[in-house]
């Protein structure tokens, strides 16, 4: 569940469009055919000041409450065999996250 939270307070980030430090042309051409700014948008995880900090684990925590009440709420699987059969193929077994 801690592992879970800390990717959604990263989610949070991207979703805030939280921005970090700049980076230097060097590091943003290391990783060819990948548009800078999206490098430097998941590079940038490493400075941000309380509020934004607050921001981001806000979202992490709302995330995570309807996840819990989507999970009660869903409907059981299928009875049908080749729908249970993609299910746990594709399922996902934590639930909703």
């Amino acid at each position: 569940m801690h592992q879970d939270h800390i990717v959604l307070h990263e989610v949070g980030h991207i979703l805030a469009n939280h921005q970090g430090p700049g980076l230097s042309a060097q590091l943003e051409t290391a990783l060819p055919g990948l548009k800078p700014s999206a490098v430097r948008r998941v590079l940038q995880r490493c400075s941000y000041d309380s509020d934004q900090e607050r921001e981001a684990e806000l979202v992490a925590t709302i995330i995570m409450e309807w996840a819990s009440v989507l999970d009660e709420v869903s409907t059981p699987p299928s009875e049908d065999p080749s729908v249970q059969r993609i299910h746990a193929a594709l399922g996902d077994r934590q639930g909703w996250l």
